[in-house]
């Protein structure tokens, strides 16, 4: 995995989640709260996720084969899917019924201290985490706002360990505040509420993740800025005179397919033709680095044959 696929902020997560983990089962175990034990679960399946996240870097580096001629770099985005599933599954849906469980079965906290030292501590752990991937994010984020980052990002590790770190720390939140009422009122349905809206924010996470990745798995074009600069680097003014229509495709967060149909002089040769496309090729790789496939497909610009054929106007990188 490429330094921008967050490794840093996976492993930084990874360490936090078993640490709070086995603290908040300790706490389940002395205290019998179900905020606990929901919160429990949830940072063992956050601990999976970053070791899917992980295992998914490591399969992306696989060198193509003839099965597989464009690489396996979509497997990032696979895991990153297989992440969302698996929040929602294990720790939205089991919180929830907990949570539902505790309501209509309330009981009252035993040795309240448990459960709040370690929410107090796993705020702390997970405060450390979410700062490791808000550091790494702003690296690639720029001007972006936080929502456009998860929303236009072509490496899913760090929107989903951003998601996931953030969606922590409401959850400890919300259990600190079961617990408290719990605590303040001697009544076990407040715990109760305080899981099912842990389960409800996680759900609502992973509704959020799954969209995204799947976004991504179905295949995303370059951003606006990388398009443009695609289309500047192709034409050369002397033999390449226009992108006559182009479309570009992400295979994984750090390679992208470029294929163009490119106007040419009628009067030119194939030497001439070959040498302008290897020239264009070479400017394309320098302007976006990740451009690792491209295609170029050499046209006589007929506005009228245009005009028939694929509308440049609705085809990105057309004129």
């Amino acid at each position: 995995m490429s330094a921008s696929g967050g490794t840093k902020a996976i492993v930084a997560a990874l360490g936090a989640n078993l640490a709070i983990a086995a603290a908040k089962f300790v706490a389940f175990a002395f205290s019998g709260s179900s905020s606990m034990l929901a919160e429990g679960v949830h940072s063992i399946a956050d601990s999976g996720n970053q070791g899917l996240l992980l295992l998914g870097g490591k399969k992306a580096k696989r060198a193509a084969t003839a099965e597989h001629p464009f690489g396996y770099g979509r497997e990032r985005y696979i895991y990153g899917f297989l992440v969302s599933i698996v929040l929602f599954t294990i720790g939205g849906v089991f919180a929830l019924y907990e949570g539902y469980e505790k309501i209509h079965d309330p009981h009252a906290l035993d040795n309240w201290y448990w459960p709040v030292g370690v929410l107090v501590f796993a705020i702390i752990a997970e405060g450390f985490s979410f700062r490791t991937a808000i550091k790494e994010s702003n690296e690639l984020r720029g001007t972006q706002t936080w929502a456009q980052f998860v929303r236009r990002a072509k490496a899913p590790e760090l929107p989903v360990v951003l998601l996931e770190d953030f969606g922590a720390l409401v959850g400890l939140v919300l259990a600190l505040g079961g617990v408290g009422l719990t605590m303040a009122t001697g009544d076990g349905v407040w715990d109760g509420i305080g899981t099912m809206c842990i389960g409800a924010l996680l759900v609502l996470i992973a509704l959020v993740l799954a969209a995204e990745t799947k976004s991504l798995l179905l295949g995303e074009a370059a951003g606006p800025e990388q398009v443009a600069k695609i289309r500047a680097a192709v034409v050369d003014g002397t033999v390449v005179t226009r992108v006559i229509h182009m479309r570009t495709l992400h295979l994984g967060p750090d390679e992208l397919l470029v294929a163009a149909k490119i106007a040419v002089q009628h009067d030119d040769t194939a030497t001439e033709i070959a040498n302008a496309i290897n020239a264009a090729e070479a400017r394309i790789r320098e302007a976006v680095p990740i451009a690792r496939v491209i295609y170029l497909e050499p046209d006589i610009y007929n506005e009228a044959t245009a005009a028939a054929g694929t509308d440049p106007s609705k085809t990105p990188g057309g004129e």
